[in-house]
């Protein structure tokens, strides 16, 4: 199954516990995936796809840097060092947590989730999360695909994200889910408060590398992405066509002065982090965003006091899942649902408004 994990929750990255080294034998395929695959040893029981992802997640590497193409020509001799995360040693257990329900079938569930709520089990979170919930609600019939600590897992959104997701209760569902998050086929619609204002007459960001601008004010980041070379809690932007190919597009709903803007943005890949990354690459951080925001700040001579009080204390990236829309995966129905904005962005935003 393809890695579909459009945006990886901030705790679900596992600290690694180990590492291994493979030097490349004589006569090695022409691909850094399939040399990997022929010279791993068999009781590491790593499969050619889970090596794939490794190498797109920067946990191969080469001489301290972390290789990214799998299709990276290798030679007789080199090493490389691998990043191993901790197995999953142990199944989640059904919690009862209250989940807000928008849609439930015999095939899938749509969840509106909180802020705060993790979306699947990992060793500093085995509990209290999304798929500890769903298994006491959906019992033993959510999609089996995603193993244990994951089942029925067909995307996610990090932890201090609200809004929408839909996870597979069927096998079914969840290949059909799968395919359409492949194929960029879900219609996924976010909710932003960034700082600044984007607009395609400012100066800086016609200069941004990987930004364009299309019809009706819509702001295009299109960049790869790939895990920091030196904190692996955060995703970075590359060029050279390294990393994963990754496309944003945005546009403003509101803006507050110069200081902040309402912004909605969709997505045509799905990456770890894409939105929180790729907006601060184009200079408009989002509110809250403490991993990728710096030490950006509302001015209070630009937005009042109370209004920067509010901003600069805003406990989590301002950032909501409001719209989903795919195809039901057995019946063939167009289906979409829309959540309203969380009460935290909602207030934030009434404060920004009567700030103007």
């Amino acid at each position: 199954m393809p890695d579909l994990s459009p945006e990886l929750p901030d705790e679900g990255d596992a600290t690694l516990a180990a590492t291994l080294t493979v030097t490349i034998g004589a006569n090695p395929p022409d691909r850094l995936d399939k040399a990997l695959a022929r010279e791993v040893p068999e009781e590491a029981a790593l499969s050619r796809s889970r090596l794939m992802k490794m190498i797109a997640e920067g946990d191969v590497l080469r001489d301290g840097t972390p290789v990214t193409d799998p299709k990276t020509r290798v030679t007789e001799g080199e090493t490389y060092l691998l990043r191993l995360a901790p197995s999953d040693d142990y199944r989640a257990q059904p919690e009862a947590i209250p989940l807000t329900v928008v849609y439930e079938d015999a095939d899938l569930i749509v969840i509106d989730k909180p802020a705060g709520m993790v979306v699947h089990p990992a060793p500093g979170t085995p509990s209290g999360t999304l798929v500890n919930a769903l298994l006491h609600h959906c019992g033993d019939t959510l999609s089996g695909i995603g193993g244990e600590k994951r089942p029925g897992i067909v995307h996610r959104i990090d932890k201090d994200t609200t809004g929408l997701l839909v996870v597979a209760k069927s096998d079914r569902a969840h290949h059909g889910l799968a395919r359409q998050f492949e194929d960029h086929s879900v219609n996924r619609h976010y909710i932003a408060l960034v700082h600044g204002v984007p607009d395609a007459a400012d100066p800086r960001l016609r200069g941004t590398r990987g930004v364009s601008f299309e019809p009706g004010g819509i702001v295009r980041i299109a960049t790869g992405l790939a895990r920091h070379k030196t904190d692996r809690q955060r995703q970075a932007v590359v060029w050279d066509g390294a990393g994963r190919h990754a496309v944003t597009r945005a546009r403003v709903l509101e803006s507050y002065g110069t200081a902040a803007a309402l912004v909605e943005c969709w997505l045509e890949t799905g990456r770890t982090h894409q939105i929180r990354v790729h907006m601060a690459h184009a200079g408009h951080a989002l509110l809250g965003d403490q991993t990728y925001g710096g030490r950006r700040k509302l001015a209070p001579k630009l937005v009042g006091p109370a209004a920067a009080e509010a901003g600069n204390s805003f406990p989590r990236q301002a950032l909501h899942a409001a719209t989903l829309g795919f195809l039901h995966p057995v019946s063939g129905r167009e289906l979409s649902f829309e959540s309203a904005l969380p009460p935290d962005m909602a207030a934030l935003i009434e404060t920004l408004e009567q700030a103007r």
